[in-house]
């Protein structure tokens, strides 16, 4: 609620243009640097047909059938897109969604009315992506990431009538420093992993700034941002289970990833500006 008040402020400041603004020259307007800071809201939508994958003789290559001694699907119960809240028939909580608020350095080269610029950009979400994969025996493993902060470099174009608006699609590239964790019910067997990872990828997207004063600016702004993770490996040891167990019965252990490497996000966020 805190955050859609926010926008809705926001959003009211962009069709609202107090009146000491008035006695602005418009024709400077968006032309040479600028920070901003801002907030909104960071939606994580469901990974549809996500699912956990598996290396059972560690050779790399992914896409294995863990199996059982009599040999049937040890993995048969399925799938799901979220975090497990029990260990068996596909129980899971949505993705995670949250508040996130970054800071901002940018640059704009006005031309007519036309607006060019480069924005390089730092901050932090709050939201989460789960997958969970669910054994016979029965045991949940479920694998979770969120960015413990993100960063990205990016180009926007705009387009102002006269001044005091601007209109402006954007994109670049990105890159987060992501939080993996692991779970799993299963006590019999050891897990051990590789911890946070880095990941890189792009953003694009569109918004919108209102000059409110000579200098201040405030906006909306909507990003869609895909960040690609394919470093995250849960290694699955003998523990205390027995030489019997699904994940040894080929060699001593199995390694396990997320079937999808892609972690994407949308963003609708406000923006406050202080221009030079």
């Amino acid at each position: 609620m805190k955050t859609l008040s926010l926008l809705a402020i926001l959003a009211a400041s962009t069709v609202a243009v107090p009146a000491f603004a008035q006695d602005r020259d418009p024709s400077q307007d968006f032309d040479g640097p600028y920070i901003s800071i801002g907030g909104g809201g960071t939606l994580q939508g469901s990974d549809r047909g996500e699912t956990v994958v598996f290396d059972t003789n560690r050779d790399g290559t992914y896409g294995d059938q863990v199996t059982t001694v009599g040999g049937a699907n040890a993995f048969s119960t399925g799938f799901c897109n979220g975090a497990a809240t029990s260990t068996a028939n596909l129980n899971c909580r949505n993705d995670k969604d949250g508040p996130e608020y970054f800071g901002r350095l940018g640059f704009d080269k006005r031309m007519g009315n036309f607006v060019l610029g480069a924005v390089i950009e730092g901050g932090r979400s709050v939201a989460r992506d789960s997958v969970t994969a669910f054994s016979t025996t029965p045991a949940s493993y479920t694998f979770s990431r969120e960015a413990d902060y993100q960063a990205n470099a990016r180009l926007r174009a705009g387009y102002t009538p006269g001044g005091g608006a601007l209109f402006y699609v954007t994109g670049g590239g990105a890159y987060a420093r992501l939080d993996n964790r692991f779970s799993t019910s299963n006590g019999a067997n050891s897990f051990a992993d590789n911890g946070k990872t880095n990941g890189w990828g792009y953003t694009a997207g569109g918004g919108a700034e209102i000059m409110v004063t000579n200098n201040i600016a405030v906006g909306l702004e909507y990003l869609y941002t895909d960040i690609k993770d394919n470093d995250f490996v849960v290694n699955v040891g003998p523990g205390t289970a027995p030489a019997t167990n699904p994940f040894l019965l080929n060699g001593g252990g199995t390694d396990m990833k997320r079937s999808s490497d892609h972690f994407r996000t949308h963003s609708v966020r406000g923006t406050l500006s202080f221009r030079f």
